[in-house]
């Protein structure tokens, strides 16, 4: 995790299963958050990985709702976007949020938020783990959903309905 006070993480993910849904706008970007989800789950014992790309960031909480309905113990979720100057880039962003959060709550599946909204490419590049970044999201968004999925383990599933 990034920032003062941010926790280590480290966590054995040996044995689960976990897919990652990433968004294909600002390819240079996407590079980075997908080499460094790659990075994260491999150093974490991940051997099972089912990677999927989709369009934009708005298709990530659709196909994040296939995959954690399909079996995975995790989905991490990777996108990036760019404010711009009109109102579109709230709407992405909310309703990318707002759908992962869902699947997440609905589905009882842990879902790592690895999509980047910021105001310009500079700021992007700084987060996407490339040679010179400041920041990993992509292996942040894995950690963290990693590490909630083994917090998860002695609670009680939630009821079907």
């Amino acid at each position: 995790m990034s920032g003062d006070g941010s926790p280590e993480i480290e966590v054995d993910g040996s044995g689960l299963r976990v897919a990652v849904v990433a968004a294909r706008w600002h390819a240079e970007t996407m590079d980075g958050l997908l080499a460094g989800a790659r990075r994260a789950l491999e150093a974490s014992g991940v051997t099972e990985v089912t990677e999927v790309r989709v369009p934009g960031a708005f298709e990530l909480p659709v196909a994040a709702a296939r995959l954690a309905r399909a079996g995975h113990d995790a989905v991490v979720a990777l996108g990036v976007v760019i404010r711009g100057g009109t109102p579109h880039f709230d709407y992405v962003c909310d309703a990318a949020t707002q759908g992962l959060t869902q699947v997440a709550v609905t589905t009882g599946v842990p879902i790592g938020f690895g999509v980047l909204t910021v105001d310009n490419e500079a700021q992007a590049l700084h987060r996407a783990g490339l040679r010179g970044s400041r920041e990993d999201k992509g292996a942040e968004a894995v950690l963290a959903a990693l590490e909630t999925v083994v917090a998860l383990r002695g609670v009680a599933p939630l009821p079907q309905g």
